[in-house]
């Protein structure tokens, strides 16, 4: 092993085209390529079929998986049995292939599973250490099931270094597992350009930008906006609402109403890297009505372009909303997303509060500290 110089990145969602649809996959896209500035870095991915290619300055390993998300092969639905089986012989067999040279150094899973199950075996047939990277899908989702939850704690205490993109998550990780996980936020690179600065009077421009799915509370935000009133539409320019999803036809039925009541209401799709800078460096306030959480990836982008948030109170987004990023809903429904929408209407933020949590948020610096642990 004397000659290993790579890093490994094993994911089951990397996105390689930017349209805005895998958030998660733009964070594990980004880290590849910055921590490529910093050692030869190989990516194992989903795709089409097992083949090997480059994305910008990373050599992608792809390995076959379906058509749908991987996220959405519940092992509890038998149908999606033989579609599982399939994707993780060909996980395991591209992990193996990646290190046909022998120069694999350390492997790091995106996410615990079944990742990390590959780079355990990986681990087991070349003696490779790896590191695990926890998403809520993890531990609060799979860590569930009776069966799945013996996997998940055997390879997360196989491995050398744990994190969690989330601090709750974090401890009921290590709950689960009996290891400790570490804190490291997920980000993504975006030109952090505002074409005007945050507003500090009324009427303002609202943000809500990821999917259209029951966890991320998008029909809480439909509801929430309904229950506002006239005298809160005063104060509010614009209610723009991005991105794609499940629930389409409730977003569009609302988006719908609200236009039909005159209410100052934009609807988008996905948006690319690009068209995502310019939304947030056009917003005011970004809007976030998750039901479950730890720390998602659009709260960082907002930091980047010092956008104050209006949050649920879910995850860890109390705690970080309390350093003076926003504003925070007594409780997880629409009446008290519409409270805290009107209270976000009536008040400013904090500056140096953003400036400080930008910094904690730097893909840079967790680029640094992986590459000082492999």
């Amino acid at each position: 092993m004397s000659g290993a110089d790579v890093a490994l990145l094993i994911t089951t969602s990397y996105a390689r085209a930017g349209d805005g649809s895998e958030a998660a996959g733009a964070f594990v896209s980004d880290l590849a390529q910055e921590l490529a500035g910093l050692m030869p870095v190989r990516v194992v991915a989903p795709g089409r079929s097992e083949e090997v290619g480059m994305h910008g300055a990373v050599e992608v390993w792809s390995f076959e998986a379906p058509d749908k998300p991987l996220s959405l092969l519940s092992p509890g639905d038998p149908r999606n049995w033989l579609a599982i089986v399939r994707t993780l012989r060909s996980l395991r067999r591209t992990v193996l292939a990646a290190n046909g040279d022998a120069r694999i150094r350390h492997a790091l899973a995106f996410w615990v599973l079944p990742s990390g199950w590959a780079a355990r075996a990986l681990k087991r047939k070349s003696g490779i250490p790896y590191s695990v990277w926890a998403l809520g899908s993890d531990i609060w989702s799979l860590g569930r099931i009776p069966l799945i939850r013996g996997f998940l704690r055997g390879v997360s205490r196989d491995a050398a270094q744990a994190y969690a993109d989330g601090m709750r998550l974090g401890q009921d990780a290590e709950r689960v597992t009996g290891r400790r996980f570490d804190f490291l936020p997920s980000t993504r690179k975006l030109t952090a350009v505002r074409l005007r600065p945050v507003s500090r009077a009324a009427p303002y421009r609202l943000l809500f930008l990821g999917r259209w799915h029951p966890n991320k509370g998008v029909d809480l935000l439909i509801a929430a906006l309904a229950l506002l009133g006239d005298e809160d539409w005063a104060r509010i320019d614009e209610v723009h609402l991005a991105g794609g999803g499940p629930l389409k036809d409730e977003v569009t039925e609302g988006v719908a109403a609200l236009r039909a009541a005159g209410r100052p209401v934009r609807l988008s799709g996905y948006l690319d890297r690009e068209q995502a800078s310019r939304a947030f460096g056009e917003a005011d306030r970004l809007l976030l009505p998750s039901r479950i959480e730890s720390i998602p990836v659009v709260f960082s982008d907002a930091m980047k372009f010092a956008l104050p948030v209006v949050s649920m109170p879910v995850g860890d987004l109390p705690s970080l909303i309390r350093e003076g990023t926003g504003w925070l809903a007594l409780s997880v429904d629409a009446d008290a997303f519409a409270d805290a929408i009107r209270a976000c209407l009536h008040s400013g933020h904090d500056d140096g509060a953003l400036g400080s949590m930008n910094e904690r948020f730097s893909l840079e610096r967790i680029a640094q500290r992986i590459a000082s642990h492999d």
